[in-house]
């Protein structure tokens, strides 16, 4: 009988979490993007209209596309992993600004907050991703890696990535608001270093060697790696997974302290 009420209490605390977890995504959706579907389509749609202006960019200049002759798919796989990362390290950093005060209720921890946000985030970027795969296919582009194990893999360090980071940066801003700014800047140089609109092992090996240090630039050599196989792309798999998974354990013992000296 004493296991029956037990297991019955594990049930109810977790159909409580997942009703808390369900309210949280609801919100954000409705807060963010309005209480219509245009709202999200939005949101779902900004990250393919920044890789097709890329591609008109270079299409109407007539610039030579730097690998291969296919000017969508080299953008593309370039953008895709990139823009995966700094949404979501940009958007859970953004998601405790916003709800903040929900943490009041006994109900809802800073955690949960975040872990909304990442499932929002996450489901976000993959229907953008189904979208530009699908413009793609409408305009008689092949969007199927030539590797899709090494594809699949790279994208998921890249949502890993920015977990980390971006739980490293609610840690920054709980004690330093301005970070909200300072991170804005600090992601517009990753992203000019990370070899979306060029190709970095062309550049000097003195400069590439530097760069290389950038893992968010190694992750769209990663997916590009998986497109283009005779590009012989050189990816340190093990500093880029390893970074990842570094700044998730510093992210998670920083959002622990965060939390101590809240509830304290």
């Amino acid at each position: 009988m004493a296991i029956t009420v037990e297991a019955r209490a594990k049930a109810n605390a977790v159909e409580t979490y997942l009703h808390v977890l369900y309210a949280l995504i609801l919100r954000d959706m409705r807060t963010r993007f309005g209480s219509s579907l245009w709202g999200y389509g939005v949101v779902v749609l900004w990250p393919c209209v920044h890789v097709f202006v890329l591609i008109a960019i270079y299409t109407f200049q007539k610039m030579p596309v730097p690998l291969g002759d296919n000017r969508p798919l080299f953008f593309a796989t370039g953008a895709v992993p990139v823009l995966m990362f700094q949404y979501i390290s940009r958007e859970v950093m953004k998601s405790v600004v916003m709800n903040r005060p929900l943490t009041y209720y006994p109900q809802v921890k800073l955690f949960d907050l975040i872990f909304s946000r990442i499932l929002v985030e996450i489901v976000t970027g993959f229907l953008s991703l189904l979208v530009v795969c699908g413009v793609l296919v409408s305009i008689g582009v092949d969007p199927r890696p030539h590797d899709p194990f090494l594809a699949v893999c790279g994208y998921l360090t890249a949502i890993l990535l920015g977990i980390g980071l971006g739980a490293i940066n609610v840690s920054i801003i709980s004690f330093f608001p301005g970070w909200l700014i300072g991170y804005a800047l600090f992601s517009i140089i990753v992203y000019i270093t990370s070899g979306v609109i060029f190709m970095p092992s062309y550049m000097p090996e003195k400069i590439y060697y530097w760069l290389k240090f950038n893992p968010v630039l190694q992750l769209s050599e990663w997916m590009r790696s998986a497109y283009y196989p005779s590009a012989v792309l050189q990816i340190d798999f093990l500093y880029v997974i390893m970074c990842a998974l570094t700044c998730l354990t510093i992210g998670l013992f920083a959002l622990k302290t965060v939390v101590g000296k809240t509830s304290a």
